[in-house]
């Protein structure tokens, strides 16, 4: 099964075969400021069933080791990897060409969640990042 994503003019996509890895909600300032946005939906694949298809993305080291990937026309913000994160790509949720499919399962940086965002989900939340949770892919195999 191939999922397919791209920017919001439609030169970079991205496709990946098989299953996401995992799917949440992220409330942290780097999230959001990269996508002046209050809250990001993101999704974790396995970089070997990950390929970008049209124009390559430009990308901008953050932090060391931290690579946020976008649109070098419209600079929609598109995708993440990181050291931290080995052999995972992450995906912006509406990215994804069809966006509505998307089903998070949890939230992380739920400390630095906007006082005035309300979301009633039941779904569960975490302090810090992935790495603190039990959903972390350990290396995406």
């Amino acid at each position: 099964m191939a999922t397919r994503g791209y920017c919001l003019c439609k030169k970079t996509t991205w496709v990946f075969q098989g299953n996401q890895t995992w799917a949440c909600y992220c409330h942290c300032d780097d999230r959001r400021r990269n996508c002046a946005a209050p809250v990001v939906a993101w999704l974790g694949v396995p970089i070997e069933n990950f390929e970008w298809t049209g124009d390559k993305p430009r990308t901008y080291e953050s932090s060391k080791g931290v690579f946020r990937h976008f649109c070098g026309i419209c600079g929609s913000p598109i995708g993440f990897e990181a050291d931290h994160y080995p052999g995972g790509m992450h995906l912006y949720a509406a990215s994804l060409e069809n966006p509505e499919d998307f089903k998070p399962t949890f939230h992380v940086n739920k400390q630095s969640k906007l006082p005035w965002l309300q979301m009633n989900d039941n779904l569960d939340a975490f302090e810090g990042t992935l790495l603190n949770t039990p959903n972390d892919p350990d290396g995406y195999q």
